[in-house]
């Protein structure tokens, strides 16, 4: 018996791994975020599993289905939005489990914010711009460590993306302009991967009212820095011609007779 934590990615239901698909496919048990996680994907489990949806439950409540499945010899496919291991809240299930021994492993999933690079065609590394990105939140209920708040982290000048964030954007416009300034390019990307997707582009001067007027206030990435829509940083050298590595030889220019 297992439970497979399996990240089921960010909503198009293409958008998950086979191995992941299969879990969900074949388990008798499958708990499920049904906040997020499209129904399209739970159409073909197997005959007669018990399916049940956990974004009413709390953390015993969603153990106790693993306990029941573990005493039966049950497999658990146990499906979380986006990639379980970036705000999964897997980490205290998965310390339960192991109190309980009863075994896991984790299926990977494409996280909504790779997803929301690829709705703004946005490589968020560009060379000599920003070669480091962020992953972060700001501050609301759950408080931040110590040194990680958002002005800490902006001094890095590197990409910034942010969860869980978007109804604290004034906050965040407000606290990050004078480091990065008025014109720092802001995307938000609502939904991504999802038929009502939405995009929203600014700058941290102008995207609290384009967030307010769009009456979004959920299930959003930001990203904040001066990758975006940039078009004058200088070319990767991997693909160099005058650049060497292990499977290609630099092109030497003949010189001229």
């Amino acid at each position: 018996m297992t439970v497979y934590i399996i990240g089921a990615g960010p909503g198009d239901p293409d958008l998950i791994t086979v191995k992941g698909r299969k879990l969900i496919q074949t388990c008798p048990v499958v708990l499920y975020t049904g906040s997020l996680v499209p129904r399209e994907l739970l159409q073909d489990t197997a005959p007669g599993a018990m399916i049940a949806d956990t974004s009413g439950m709390h953390l015993d409540e969603i153990i106790g289905h693993m306990k029941s499945a573990h005493a039966r010899g049950q497999d658990v496919a146990r499906v979380h939005t986006g990639d379980p291991m970036i705000y999964g809240s897997t980490a205290e299930q998965m310390r339960r489990m192991e109190a309980l021994g009863i075994p896991y492993e984790v299926i990977p999933g494409v996280s909504s914010y790779a997803a929301a690079a690829a709705a703004l065609s946005q490589e968020l590394t560009l060379p000599e711009l920003s070669q480091t990105v962020i992953i972060s939140r700001c501050e609301g209920r759950t408080p931040m460590p110590q040194g990680e708040d958002l002005v800490a982290l902006a001094q890095h000048k590197a990409t910034l993306v942010l969860f869980l964030s978007v109804a604290m954007i004034r906050k965040i416009s407000r606290q990050l302009r004078p480091i990065l300034g008025d014109d720092c390019p802001v995307a938000i990307v609502y939904k991504a991967s999802w038929p009502d997707q939405l995009i929203l582009r600014g700058t941290l001067e102008t995207i609290s009212a384009q967030v307010t007027d769009a009456k979004i206030t959920s299930h959003s990435i930001i990203i904040i820095g001066r990758v975006l829509g940039a078009t004058d940083f200088a070319e990767s050298r991997l693909y160099a011609a005058d650049f060497s590595h292990g499977y290609r030889k630099a092109k030497v220019e003949e010189p001229l007779v």
